[in-house]
């Protein structure tokens, strides 16, 4: 198991999971947008949720995110009202993103939508199958992560 020549059939279980991937989040994406926000737009409020007032370049780093698309994604919070930029009290130069009560109320909308979805895919699963999964995901994103380090 798992030598030199299971190239073909890794490559052929890694695009099926890419495949897979895609379909899953593009059906977490479309039942979030209709609660009002997209996947990543909900990661971002959830993090301002849970951690309180952050810099920009601090979610960039936290969501794996290049800089400018954080930007523009709190641009776009901004002007729907579900972020605010203030100043950052240690730092003159740096500005802090809050989240609004219109965010936190948005965001609660959302994850429901998307907490529902994740229900009906997953929960088509028994627990031995979720257990499995759960290992089998782990394992994947240890090798995911020992890929991007380069050899």
């Amino acid at each position: 198991m798992g030598g030199a020549g299971d190239t073909p059939a890794a490559e052929r279980v890694g695009l099926e999971f890419l495949f897979l991937a895609h379909r899953v989040r593009r059906v977490v994406d479309d039942r979030m947008a209709a609660g009002g926000l997209s996947l990543a737009r909900t990661k971002l409020l959830r993090l301002l949720d849970e951690q309180g007032p952050t810099r920009l370049s601090s979610l960039a780093e936290q969501l794996g995110f290049a800089a400018r698309s954080v930007t523009e994604t709190v641009d776009g919070l901004a002007r729907d009202g579900l972020v605010e930029r203030g100043p950052d009290p240690t730092d003159r130069r740096a500005k802090l993103v809050v989240i609004t009560r219109e965010g936190n109320a948005v965001l609660a909308t959302a994850s429901t939508a998307g907490e529902r979805v994740l229900q009906d895919i997953f929960g088509a699963l028994d627990d031995d199958q979720r257990t499995a999964l759960g290992g089998l995901l782990g394992a994947i994103d240890t090798a995911a992560r020992a890929a991007a380090d380069g050899p």
